[in-house]
């Protein structure tokens, strides 16, 4: 019988528990317990592929079409193809590197956000261990990447910018940036790239939108607004956004 393959992107705990039920497998006897541990061991593997595929490694995104964001749990060897993969736009502000609650980082995983010569905006929280600590400290050092951070920010990795806010409401923005509500022992914290709607339509726009519309009964009907873009409520992702469009707009050659 064929060993069990572990699948590249399953869970430390889930590989080492498909490697224990694999041998024992492996090395049970014939009869009622070498079926036992067979159904066991393949609900182990199916837990290990399920999990891995509701909860990746490595998310990827662009935010205001602007912002490249990559969240990692564990910074894989691979993370340069998984960012590839998303196909991010060529010109972007800025990336952000969200290791709030990573524990673990490849030796090589620092290779893609130095090559890319973009600033960079690491966010860390009391969460973030050991490889990963290293790696957004070679990133500071070596991609002059600007961390921030919550007051309880990791020993060793003081941040550059803090912002307050709790474990449990990080984890939650995480899941939704544009969260309207949580429970902070901080209080209520206000987005920081809120802009209020401000129509600035003329009487020459409402003239131009009745001759395109082929409105010629003398009626001119306001245009309608567009509809509000969703607001990052995550503090630490909003203040790494607003950071990186003001680089941004200070060096428009960059990116």
């Amino acid at each position: 019988m064929g060993r069990l393959v572990c699948p590249p992107t399953a869970t430390r705990d889930l590989q080492i528990l498909i490697h224990i039920f694999t041998n024992a497998l492996l090395s049970a006897a014939s009869g009622a317990l070498w079926r036992q541990m067979k159904q066991f061991a393949l609900l182990i593997l199916a837990t290990a592929l399920t999990a891995s595929a509701a909860d990746p490694l490595v998310k990827v995104s662009v935010l205001d079409n602007a912002v490249l964001c990559v969240r990692a749990s564990r910074v894989p060897e691979n993370v340069t193809e998984q960012i590839r993969a998303a196909a991010p736009p060529s010109h972007l502000a800025g990336t952000v590197l969200d290791l709030r609650f990573a524990d673990d980082a490849a030796t090589n995983a620092a290779d893609y956000f130095i090559h890319r010569k973009l600033p960079l905006v690491i966010l860390v929280n009391s969460q973030t261990r050991g490889p990963a600590i290293e790696l957004a400290t070679q990133l500071r050092a070596s991609a002059s990447a600007i961390v921030i951070g919550s007051t309880n920010a990791p020993a060793g990795l003081a941040p550059d910018l803090v912002v307050a806010v709790s474990a449990d409401d990080e984890k939650a923005f995480q899941d939704n940036p544009y969260l309207k509500a949580v429970s902070s022992p901080y209080g209520s914290i206000p987005a920081t790239n809120l802009i209020a709607f401000v129509d600035h339509t003329s009487e020459a726009d409402l003239v131009r939108k009745r001759v395109k519309d082929g409105d010629d009964d003398g009626s001119v009907s306001t245009p309608r607004a567009d509809p509000p873009q969703p607001v990052i409520r995550d503090p630490a992702l909003a203040r790494a956004m607003d950071l990186l469009k003001a680089l941004a707009a200070l060096h428009p050659a960059r990116g």
